[in-house]
């Protein structure tokens, strides 16, 4: 009989979610309106802190896409993409008819290089199209190079949309991830630090983009006593329901953030003697990382009798404990091969030897116990 299964990374309730629920029922507000998406934004705008505002939306993919709608992305234009993500960060460019531009990742944080990105810029310019917007992914909670992209960003006046759906609760400098774009996302998906089921925000700089996102989101109604379309719209908007459980894990996100980091101290002790693993962290004290995900890299010239990534998650798979490699790069995947990519292969290197571990926060001291004993009978 096989152990119950550790998951990758699980929702993790923090016990007041039914309340909020329990008020859209008893309210009768069973719809994309309410007083829990109202109160979840504003949870959000004084977690940010920055004067910002959020419009709660159906996922992070749907903030994403009204992200370079607002940006004025359109039919024919260049946008630039981090390559190593979720595919969820460049579908929406081909949702919006334009053409992605893939960056290479750098060492120090796994994010988008700025000496690549400068580099696809100066050759798309030559070609004769300004890229339109920069998409920058803080990749499994770790802030990118955020004055290295932006000076190189604002060198060019392109925007940055923020991908912040693995972020929320990192910060650099002291200042939150999801307020350095020009537009920012986050995603309240099941395995997020916190969750709303499914979900995600946008974040604007002012109040008439978010009216703006709003009325996209809501399939562009014009005021008027009919349904009147002027515009092409779509149905994005957040329920009620969902943002009352988003309201009850705004009580637990700090909480959670703390347990993220603690899974990531768990696995750097576990691994402290272990020759050719690596953690994926941050030192540099600019850099506050949620942790949402800890990945190691595996170098099989230094590991016990040469194993590889390959083998370690196949070894956690029969004992029952999800992991995962990293995110394929885009670039190359069979949906992208085609387009335009720039660096060298560190994003495709970081792929082939780096491994997802389970990192929830709501993991017990019996499932760090299992983890470590399966990792340390096979690399020890």
């Amino acid at each position: 009989m096989k152990s119950p299964k550790i998951w990758l990374s699980s929702p993790h309730m923090g016990g007041t979610e039914l309340n909020y629920i329990h008020e859209a029922f008893d309210s009768n507000w069973i719809a994309p309106l309410g007083a829990n998406i109202t109160e979840f934004e504003h949870d959000l705008e004084k977690y940010l802190s920055h004067g910002l505002f959020v419009t709660a939306l159906s996922s992070a993919t749907a903030a994403i896409h009204l992200g370079l709608i607002l940006l004025g992305v359109k039919t024919g234009d260049v946008v630039i993409c981090q390559s190593l993500t979720f595919s969820a960060s460049a579908n929406p460019i081909l949702y919006q008819g334009a053409t992605p531009v893939f960056i290479d990742s750098e060492l120090e944080t796994w994010n988008l290089c700025p000496i690549a990105l400068e580099n696809a810029i100066v050759d798309c310019i030559y070609k004769g199209q300004i890229p339109k917007a920069i998409i920058t992914v803080h990749l499994y909670g770790v802030p990118y190079q955020i004055d290295e992209v932006r000076a190189v960003a604002n060198k060019y006046n392109i925007p940055i949309l923020e991908d912040s759906a693995e972020a929320l609760g990192s910060s650099y400098k002291g200042q939150k991830c999801g307020t350095f774009g020009d537009v920012s996302v986050f995603s309240f998906n099941g395995n997020k630090i916190i969750t709303t089921s499914g979900g995600g925000a946008i974040v604007t700089s002012n109040h008439q983009l978010k009216k703006k996102a709003q009325f996209l989101a809501s399939q562009s109604k014009d005021e008027a006593p009919h349904y009147q379309h002027s515009e092409i719209g779509f149905n994005y908007q957040m329920s009620n329901i969902c943002a009352g459980i988003g309201r009850g894990q705004m009580r637990v996100l700090d909480e959670h953030i703390t347990l993220r980091r603690a899974m990531h101290d768990f696995y750097v002790s576990l691994f402290e003697n272990i020759p050719g693993i690596t953690v994926y962290s941050t030192t540099n004290p600019d850099y506050f990382a949620n942790y949402w995900l800890t990945s190691i890299i595996v170098n099989p010239n230094e590991t016990k009798n040469g194993i590889d990534r390959e083998t370690i998650r196949l070894l956690l798979l029969d004992s029952n404990i999800e992991c995962r490699p990293l995110w394929k790069p885009m670039h190359l995947q069979p949906l992208y091969k085609n387009y335009r990519f720039y660096g060298n292969k560190i994003a495709e290197t970081l792929f082939e030897n780096g491994l997802s571990l389970p990192s929830g926060s709501n993991l017990t001291d019996l499932d760090r116990d299992r983890i470590g004993s399966v990792l340390l009978k096979l690399l020890g």
